[in-house]
């Protein structure tokens, strides 16, 4: 069977390459790609070569094809029906941690299945869904805190969705481009623009990738308050003024990310639990608004730039989604 694949193989340079793919073996599926997922933070940074040579093995995607910088297939977020392999899975809806290819081969054990309740584009959320929910862990959220997300991103916007479901917590979201303010509140979060973020927060959520949005996360931390660091800077450095009221408000700025489950779970939890809670999770038609626009396999290579870099000014893209039909 031949598969076709999209590959990263220059600097904001992107081709469809074809492979033969064996028949299953044991353990295996063979998933037929319906939709798949652009992230597009990280996927920036693959497409303009900016993973720093340090991280290239800590930032292989499961499934990856090549090596970073170039060419690379990298992405996270298909889903697909089962057509062969694993008896179990046969002619299911599975969501997988995988390139962008139109067919592919897979450990069945990482091919999670799809709730009805949860439709093919809003599935794509999945990775996404599963990095907010490590970030709840890992911040460890409480019943009436005054917590501010920032960065109105989707993993900014997921997050928001789950602290909104925690009682009494006073939620705000702060994000520079304000198309994102209906999303947030429609999720339950109020909205503001950086200038307007509240102050005496004892929880921050950063995930806006850049310097001013976590220097603004600090800025706003009340006394011994935790800033959760959940984007990533790639090859840039952050200075950060830890000087000043850092010390005095006892302030403390800890990491999270999705490649581990975080302590409050570790051992409890698995990989894959965590990933089937995160679909269970979707199954809220509010989700639909993260989702979009949608471009065919076939132009992904031609449209991927433009997507991942929208003009400074418009509105961004939350989720890009590819579809195969």
């Amino acid at each position: 069977m031949i598969a076709r694949g999209l590959w990263q193989v220059a600097p904001g340079r992107a081709e469809i390459r074809e492979a033969m793919l064996p028949a299953p073996g044991p353990g295996e599926a063979l998933v037929r790609t319906l939709a798949s997922g652009i992230s597009r933070g990280t996927e920036r940074l693959v497409l303009a070569g900016r993973v720093p040579e340090s991280e290239w093995a800590a930032m292989r995607a499961p499934l990856m094809q090549g090596d970073f910088p170039f060419p690379v297939s990298y992405g996270y977020a298909a889903v697909g029906v089962v057509e062969a392999g694993e008896a179990s899975l046969l002619g299911r809806r599975v969501f997988c941690l995988h390139p962008h290819h139109d067919l592919f081969l897979a450990p069945a054990s990482m091919c999670v299945p799809v709730p009805d309740a949860v439709p093919d584009r809003r599935a794509v959320l999945a990775a996404n869904m599963e990095t907010a929910v490590n970030i709840l862990w890992d911040a460890r959220p409480l019943v009436g805190e005054r917590v501010l997300v920032v960065g109105g991103g989707v993993v900014g916007l997921l997050s928001a969705f789950l602290l909104a479901r925690l009682p009494g917590v006073e939620l705000v979201l702060c994000d520079l481009d304000p198309a994102r303010r209906a999303v947030a509140e429609g999720f339950g979060a109020r909205f503001c623009a950086p200038d307007d973020a509240p102050g005496d927060r004892d929880l921050v959520v950063h995930a806006s990738a850049s310097e001013a949005g976590l220097r603004l996360a600090i800025s706003r931390c009340g006394f011994e308050g935790r800033i959760v660091e959940a984007s990533w800077f790639g090859d840039r450095d952050c200075a950060l003024p830890l000087g000043g009221a850092f010390h005095a408000k006892r302030l403390s700025l800890g990491s999270t990310q999705v490649g581990q489950v975080a302590p409050a779970m570790r051992g409890r939890r698995t990989h894959g639990e965590r990933l089937a809670l995160a679909l269970s999770l979707l199954a809220d038609a509010r989700l639909d608004a993260l989702v979009g626009p949608e471009v065919s396999f076939d132009r992904l290579p031609e449209a991927l730039g433009g997507l991942l870099e929208a003009p400074a000014g418009a509105a961004q893209p939350l989720c890009p989604v590819v579809g195969y039909g």
